[in-house]
């Protein structure tokens, strides 16, 4: 177990927010952090468990504020957009120690995501027995667009991933292909396998393991705590995110239906989705181009009582404008973010809600970047 950092007494820097009625203070609680993507907590509500891109496994330790890497990480491909990704608790985690992860990895044809889980052994500081769940097929010559989030429903495991950056904008797409679970939502038992009313099993052809698809690059992907809903957040082309709420079976339209344009021609390459055409409308967009997209990573609502005025909000982390998007949400409708850490320099890789203290976390996107920590502030 290597130690990389420790900050004994978190740093804090106040910030004047008067167009929200929550006031808050950054506290950044660690620093020098390589390409971190995603963190969880641990059940004591003040431990982080951490991965980075390039392949490991980090701790942050709540109470002396040091910041541990854990060895037993699988072997990924970190070219590009690749790397060690997403990191969740198996529900029975109190019971098991399992955790259940993404990265990408070589496999014939080239790379593709994978879906694998191991046991946490704090003790030795490692992560044992890694197995591999799922490989996402088939694997493709391309560094991006991998994806992918995992949220638990129901007994099961859902996955996002991404179209590998797919450039055929026609019906032809990865996508929309349902033999590929590329561009889709999968869902599987919590053993990695099948279920049996999973809803393409009996379509000739198709992968089972598809639960959505249509999809462009899922990075932002939780679970509504009323509903049960599963609501995700996907990058658009060039404009054209969306925030979308998975259905079974259902075409989410990409790229046959899509707000954004070609990156390089800047022109409309798909038709504007409309009621009735067969594709599931997002309930949230941005329109064309860079000045208002919202390349999404990190979700998640806010159910605590550290900012009452957020309870209920949906939390998207921003990495092109550098902001944490905090949405008041009603039902599907979704209204306009406010741009909370906007002119801070932070691409906002992912955010989480501490379960003791109700304080808003952010993991920020790059090489040598914090782990920060929003509290209210009387100022």
């Amino acid at each position: 177990m290597k130690r990389i950092t420790s900050l004994a007494a978190a740093t804090a820097i106040g910030v004047a927010a008067p167009a929200f009625a929550n006031t808050y203070s950054v506290e950044t609680l660690a620093e020098n952090l390589d390409r971190p993507w995603a963190m969880t907590f641990l059940p004591n509500g003040d431990d982080i468990l951490m991965t980075g891109r390039g392949g490991t496994f980090f701790l942050y330790d709540g109470e002396s504020g040091e910041i541990t890497e854990l060895d037993g990480a699988p072997d990924v491909d970190t070219a590009n957009q690749g790397g060690l990704l997403d990191i969740a608790l198996a529900p029975d985690f109190e019971d098991s120690n399992l955790v259940y992860m993404t990265w990408s990895g070589e496999v014939e044809g080239g790379t593709t995501t994978h879906l694998g889980r191991g046991t946490l052994d704090l003790g030795e500081g490692r992560m044992n027995d890694v197995e591999v769940l799922f490989q996402v097929s088939p694997g493709i010559d391309s560094d991006a667009h991998y994806g992918s989030r995992i949220v638990f429903r129901n007994g099961h495991v859902f996955m996002s991933t991404g179209d590998r950056e797919f450039k055929n904008f026609g019906p032809d797409h990865i996508a929309q292909d349902l033999s590929s679970e590329n561009g889709s939502v999968i869902r599987l038992t919590l053993d990695g396998e099948i279920p049996d009313d999973n809803p393409f099993v009996d379509t000739e052809g198709a992968a089972p393991a598809i639960w959505s698809y249509g999809h462009r690059n899922i990075q932002a992907m939780t679970v509504h705590p009323d509903t049960g809903e599963i609501w995700v957040a996907e990058h658009g082309e060039a404009g054209g995110d969306e925030i979308n709420i998975v259905a079974r079976g259902e075409n989410f339209g990409w790229p046959l239906a899509a707000y954004g344009v070609d990156y390089q021609t800047g022109e409309q390459f798909a038709a504007i989705p409309q009621e009735g055409d067969g594709f599931v409308s997002p309930v949230y967009h941005w329109s064309p181009g860079r000045d208002d997209h919202f390349p999404p990573s990190g979700m998640t609502f806010y159910e605590g009582d550290a900012f009452p005025d957020w309870q209920g909000h949906m939390m998207v982390g921003n990495l092109y404008h550098e902001y944490l998007g905090v949405f008041a949400v009603d039902g599907e409708n979704v209204s306009p973010p406010e741009r909370v850490l906007e002119g801070e320099g932070h691409r906002i890789r992912d955010v989480a809600v501490g379960p003791n203290d109700g304080y808003i976390y952010l993991l920020a996107d790059g090489e040598a970047v914090p782990l920060l920590r929003l509290v209210p502030s009387e100022d």
